[in-house]
């Protein structure tokens, strides 16, 4: 089976300036940059999803907005595809599910942001619908929630959401043993 490499909303509203800054998001960004370059150069699929916001009440990755862009660290090639999504499951309502089976992909990628949103639930759909899951680790970021009067720092966030896929949903690892993996 073929290999893809799922980038997930690493869009600007998610960087230092944005609407929505996360914790880590730079360092996130250069981990899956390293991802795309590695499957740039051994020519393996690459697809790139965007979020747009459809909800009235969205605050962050409105349509037509710099923050909605996908960053420069890993913008798109002319040839790459980008799939745009309106939920955190970048399955739902999208061409991604028939793009990965027209392509013959078995194996997956996964990287980008929020851990605990769209990383998990596409990670979980991926898995679901029969797909063998990689999350790089450090190619993933988050921020901190609160509940109940609780602030939950975005470290502990990212690594009960790694955690968690860990199994079975995915292989959780780090850039570095991806790339190693791969030659």
């Amino acid at each position: 089976m073929n290999n893809c490499l799922i980038l997930v909303d690493l869009q600007n509203d998610y960087f230092p300036g944005g609407r929505m800054e996360l914790v880590g998001i730079e360092d996130a960004a250069v981990n899956a940059q390293v991802l795309l370059n590695e499957f740039r150069r051994t020519k393996s699929s690459i697809i790139h999803i965007q979020h747009i916001s459809a909800r009235p009440d969205a605050t962050f990755f409105l349509p037509e907005t710099d923050g909605a862009r996908i960053n420069q660290l890993v913008a798109p090639k002319e040839n790459e595809t980008v799939v745009v999504k309106n939920f955190p499951n970048s399955f739902r309502n999208t061409s991604l599910l028939e793009l990965l089976e027209k392509e013959k992909i078995g194996n997956l990628v996964i990287c980008g942001a929020m851990s605990h949103m769209c990383i998990d639930a596409t990670t979980r759909a991926a898995f679901d619908l029969g797909f063998s899951c990689i999350v790089a680790e450090d190619a993933c970021a988050t921020k901190d929630l609160f509940f109940k009067d609780k602030t939950i720092k975005a470290a502990d966030v990212h690594a009960s959401f790694m955690a968690a896929l860990s199994a079975p949903y995915a292989r959780v690892i780090s850039t570095k043993e991806i790339v190693e993996s791969r030659t």
